[in-house]
């Protein structure tokens, strides 16, 4: 009886254990979340499932060009996916012409190589606030980000994580490229 007991009880703590630590990395570490739609193509499709690293942004801050999961506010269990073009103080504007500027000075990148059609909220001067970042996804057409009242300039402290590694299509698995 006494062995029964121990196994019992031993068997309890180790799967105690094993919850504990699933908490612990689903909510600090890591999570696993699902692109939903074209918006970041072809950086990332529709379907794609990714790890998020929760861990980076807790010592450092965010960078340009890291893509970055946030929760959209006005859906429960809603999750964007888009890339950081604008850093805190910085003033962007999308002119007629589709071109991003950021502080007066044309914005050099190469994931959206597509000429911008909409400019929305960014067709006159945003300047963001000390702890807002300005994001949009890379298929610049097919994207609702930072130009788009819904969305908005996306505070720091919204960001959950930055999307890390590919797990799924298997043929596509690995670490996403951000810089």
């Amino acid at each position: 009886m006494k062995k029964v007991l121990r196994e019992i009880l031993s068997t309890s703590l180790y799967l105690l254990v094993v919850l504990c630590l699933t908490y612990v990395v689903i909510h600090f570490v890591g999570q696993r979340t699902q692109v939903v739609g074209s918006s970041m193509e072809y950086t990332l499709s529709d379907m794609d499932n990714l790890i998020v690293d929760k861990i980076t942004y807790r010592f450092n801050d965010p960078k340009r060009f890291d893509i970055v999961v946030f929760p959209f506010q006005y859906a429960k269990d809603t999750f964007y996916i888009k890339r950081i073009i604008g850093m805190p103080g910085e003033t962007i504007y999308i002119d007629d012409n589709g071109v991003i500027y950021i502080n007066g000075e044309v914005f050099d990148e190469t994931y959206g190589n597509e000429v911008i059609q909409d400019a929305g909220r960014a067709y006159e001067p945003i300047t963001l606030g000390d702890n807002e970042y300005f994001v949009m996804g890379d298929n610049r057409n097919n994207s609702s980000d930072s130009r788009d009242p819904a969305v908005g300039n996306v505070s720091r402290d919204k960001i959950i994580g930055r999307a890390w590694i590919r797990i799924w299509p298997l043929n596509q698995i690995g670490i996403l490229k951000h810089q």
